[in-house]
């Protein structure tokens, strides 16, 4: 992993390439997490002028800079910096505990995202809610309840669903038992297109 602690002299092209694309990811992070530049410099400690230079590729990053934006962004320094990419492809998954679910994170943070969601049977009572975005559901296992808008449908294994998330919804257990999930979730603009020829949603229920 390329961290310099100062401003490099006479780096190499590999390197400079490296520092360049440190710039954007900052940036896009920072966006996901729903951050202004204001926010994230009371959370860093780090002023929103030399925020604004990093993201924009006028101020090159340093260890001390990196370190402060990897930990209020919650991010590994390497998701910041980018590490490259040889090596071993496969991705290191960390399930985590999220209000009461299992979440297993398939993705790295930046454009669309997916997740590995285990329900328990005790998450049944909807909570919709919405946001800007778009998500692809496909039950893994058992049976899923998804509340969408007025609708009130029961999905089975290897049922999907897709939906625009400003619309109301939630999704959780039917009650019967545990379900597991497999969420894609893209942000305006990142529309995941999926083509069936049937109803990817199941029956109302």
């Amino acid at each position: 992993m390329a961290v310099m602690t100062h401003e490099p002299t006479g780096a190499t092209p590999a390197l400079a390439a490296t520092l360049d694309l440190v710039g954007p990811r900052l940036r896009r992070v920072r966006e996901q997490r729903g951050l202004t530049l204001t926010e994230a410099a009371l959370e860093t400690g780090i002023s929103k002028s030399t925020l604004s230079r990093l993201e924009t590729g006028r101020r090159r990053p340093s260890l001390e800079l990196l370190l402060p934006l990897a930990q209020a962004y919650r991010v590994p320094l390497d998701d910041l910096v980018g590490a490259p990419e040889v090596g071993d492809p496969r991705i290191r998954l960390k399930p985590r505990r999220v209000n009461g679910r299992t979440v297993l994170p398939l993705t790295r943070p930046g454009g669309i995202q997916a997740w590995k969601i285990v329900i328990p049977r005790t998450q049944s009572e909807p909570q919709p809610r919405s946001h800007d975005g778009f998500e692809w559901l496909y039950v893994l296992g058992g049976r899923m309840r998804l509340v969408l808008g007025e609708r009130d449908l029961v999905l089975g294994e290897g049922e999907a669903a897709q939906f625009d998330t400003q619309v109301p919804h939630w999704f959780g257990s039917t009650g019967e038992g545990p379900a597991e999930v497999l969420s894609i979730f893209g942000r305006p603009g990142e529309r995941m297109h999926v083509h069936d020829d049937q109803d990817m949603m199941g029956p109302a229920r």
